[in-house]
């Protein structure tokens, strides 16, 4: 996202329409994620996880030798169809692996590489774009993905994970709480990535950095993801319903005063700090949501929340890009994100509502329980 104006310039189009090699990706992790983990689902999970890093790795060499703004866009679709299932599968291993009552911890482990890597990878891949070339960035990505799945063979254990075959992952998607679950990740993070986007010309045109400063800044995105993930992962362990209220609502606060205070580059930069810490606060509990949610169809639930992720992802790029393309300036995604984030919000209180009524509940093992007695059911098993 740091070398979306480096992308622009190089094959002649503008800001908004270089965005849409996230929502490209984005868009790659959608199809990919539901489509990949249904075909693989008798594959075990460490084969699988090496197979799709392969994907990964193709699939960044294919987008730093792009020709053309067409190949660029196909070749980030292809990246993308690896991620959800990736992330899937590593999700459903890591609770697999978890003791009991540390799961969301687990989760917060894995979804740390993405948190770190915003640390170290997005700003140095930021400076080595304007320095040696975008191209030369997502070559390196290949290399780091080499690297990955030499890990991957030497240190995941096989692990076995519990599975009725396809048509049981697929009866998830029967469960009202698994679709409601889905439509908060779209809407709810669909915010994050409003801004996230475009965040390099927000802070060199509105904010004032200078293009070399946006790599440091972007170090502050990645210790706020980082922060909120590790200490969304205990509070997942605490209270799932809990947890998302307070990120959604945080983040529809925090992006109003980034549109606001955006002119003064300190304001900015802790705007930067903090819509990722909001955002990433989520991650566990959301994942957390959907395999609960999803009963005996984790994987396919898993994969899905990845899908929906890269969704709001999609839909927060394509809403950015359209209010800077109507003129409303680099601060105007701010306002968008801060009304995903709100909407995000509503949807969360529709289902937790429509969860103690006992009509849709987000965990089979209760199902049966009268709806006037599952509260306290709910409370005694620590939900």
């Amino acid at each position: 996202m740091g070398l979306l104006p480096d992308v622009a310039a190089a094959f002649a189009v503008s800001v908004p329409a270089a965005g849409w090699t996230v929502t490209a990706y984005a868009l790659g992790v959608v199809v990919g994620a539901p489509t990949i983990t249904a075909l693989t689902h008798a594959v075990p999970r460490r084969q699988l996880l090496v197979a799709l890093m392969v994907l990964f790795v193709a699939a960044h060499v294919a987008t730093a030798l792009a020709p053309g703004f067409g190949a660029l866009l196909g070749a980030r679709f292809a990246s993308g169809l690896a991620h959800g299932a990736f992330f899937g599968a590593a999700a459903v291993v890591a609770r697999a692996l978890a003791p009991a009552g540390r799961q969301g911890r687990a989760l917060a482990l894995v979804f740390t590489g993405l948190t770190v890597a915003n640390v170290v990878g997005v700003p140095a891949g930021t400076w080595v774009g304007q320095q040696l070339g975008w191209r030369t960035t997502f070559a390196l990505v290949g290399v780091v993905g080499l690297a990955t799945t030499a890990a991957l063979l030497a240190l995941v254990p096989p692990v076995q994970v519990p599975s009725g075959g396809l048509r049981a992952e697929l009866a998830a998607f029967r469960r009202t709480q698994v679709w409601l679950t889905l439509l908060v990740t779209v809407v709810g993070f669909g915010s994050t990535f409003t801004v996230l986007s475009y965040v390099a010309p927000l802070l060199t045109e509105v904010s004032g950095f200078a293009a070399g400063s946006v790599a440091w800044v972007l170090v502050l995105f990645g210790l706020g993801a980082t922060a909120g993930n590790l200490l969304g992962g205990r509070l997942a362990d605490w209270s799932v319903p809990r947890t998302l209220a307070l990120g959604l609502s945080a983040s529809s606060v925090v992006f109003v005063l980034l549109f606001a205070l955006a002119q003064h580059p300190a304001a900015a930069a802790a705007g930067v700090f903090a819509f990722a810490f909001t955002g990433f606060s989520m991650s566990s509990a959301i994942q957390t949501r959907a395999i609960v949610a999803a009963g005996g169809g984790a994987s396919m639930a898993s994969a899905a929340i990845q899908a929906a992720f890269n969704t709001g992802n999609a839909l927060g790029a394509f809403l950015g890009g359209v209010v800077i393309g109507a003129g409303f300036g680099y601060a105007a995604p701010a306002l968008v994100a801060a009304a995903l984030a709100a909407a995000g919000l509503a949807v969360l209180a529709w289902a937790t509502r429509w969860d103690r009524t006992g009509r849709a509940p987000v965990d089979p093992a209760i199902a049966p329980v009268p709806a006037q007695r599952r509260r306290r059911v709910v409370e005694g098993a620590g939900a």
